[in-house]
């Protein structure tokens, strides 16, 4: 999977709540320009326009080589981005940037949840029985739980190698979301 570390830099730029939208709608549908961006994400041309040049300048987004002119597609430039908050943890404005991202993802995945159970009855049996919500607890140290989410973001990889983005019949584009975060909030180490 193609993978984007996130430095300080990208990371404040990101942390905008049309940039963190314009990038969430690329990845989700593709190619796009600002134009047909603002009219999706309900804000103007110029300000679009603006915040992909600064998505670009940090290579969270890149220009497809198609359209000319104001009209020139946009698209992402990896498949998912990620950081560390400890290597953030001396940049104050970083680190409130990360903090502001997870936020941001923790309510736009709960808002693409709702929309699925307002869709789940119109679904048929099927996709209604596949797409379920499971939690589990684990005991775990830093280490072991770092190594858990490893390996089960790499099953996800695999899935995604293995079966690539070519249409099937039946198949459709799917997001997976992996949470873990201790229980126990109140009693910190």
């Amino acid at each position: 999977m193609d993978n984007l570390h996130l430095d300080s830099r990208a990371l404040r730029v990101l942390a905008h709540p049309l940039r963190a939208r314009l990038l969430s709608e690329l990845r989700l549908n593709g190619a796009a320009t600002a134009t047909q961006l603002a009219e999706r994400l309900v804000t103007n041309t110029g300000a679009t326009s603006y915040h992909l040049r600064k998505l670009a300048e940090v290579n969270l987004v890149t220009e497809t080589g198609e359209g000319t002119g104001k009209q020139r597609f946009w698209q992402p430039a990896q498949e998912s981005h990620s950081w560390s908050d400890t290597e953030h943890a001396d940049d104050p404005d970083a680190a409130a940037a990360a903090q502001w991202l997870q936020r941001h993802y923790a309510n736009h995945f709960a808002e693409l949840h709702a929309r699925w159970e307002d869709e789940r009855q119109y679904w048929p049996d099927a996709w209604r029985d596949a797409a379920r919500t499971s939690d589990g607890l684990v005991t775990a140290t830093p280490e072991e739980l770092d190594e858990l989410m490893t390996e089960l973001e790499g099953v996800i990889v695999r899935y995604k190698e293995n079966l690539g983005d070519e249409p099937r019949p039946g198949a459709r584009r799917v997001s997976v979301q992996l949470y873990s975060m201790p229980t126990d909030l109140g009693d910190r180490p």
